[in-house]
């Protein structure tokens, strides 16, 4: 394609307005009559040596204020955060994973993972339920701990 120094000018200028390769397509044949494809208009682009301008990134939302951890629960009550969970060497009859589990307020229980992939939990102290922020710390851990073994 053919332009001469002042239609090279042009398109020059409209690169330095940051209009988009389509734009200048849609401008070549409204200013100029040159009918052209979008490949054209990549090609004198290349040409004419010059770069179309990336647009500019959305503006980043501020950042949230830090949050603040405040205990509300009363003295002596159990601690959020507390489980932990151990594997056995030696697994429990018929589990095809076992365990143990301690809970945020020190009570401790077995754990079993059968091959019907059910779970399990037997607490050492009769009638034992433990909290259910307890009981969905525990599953995370056992799964992180699984997830570890290859299970």
């Amino acid at each position: 394609m053919n332009l001469d120094e002042i239609q090279r000018q042009k398109v020059a200028a409209w690169i330095d307005q940051g209009l988009k390769l389509a734009e200048i397509q849609k401008r070549l044949e409204t200013d100029f009559g040159l009918r052209v494809t979008y490949l054209d208009v990549r090609l004198l682009v290349d040409d004419l040596k010059l770069k179309p301008k990336d647009p500019p990134p959305p503006p980043k939302p501020p950042a949230p204020p830090p949050e603040q951890a405040v205990n509300l629960s009363p003295p002596g009550s159990p601690v959020p955060g507390k489980v932990s969970i151990a594997v056995d060497q030696l697994t429990r009859a018929g589990a095809l994973v076992s365990g143990k589990a301690k809970f945020s307020d020190g009570k401790t229980a077995e754990w079993f993972l059968d091959q019907a992939g059910r779970l399990g939990l037997a607490p050492s102290e009769k009638g034992y339920k433990p909290s259910p922020a307890d009981l969905q710390e525990f599953q995370i851990a056992l799964q992180d701990e699984l997830q570890k073994m290859g299970i």
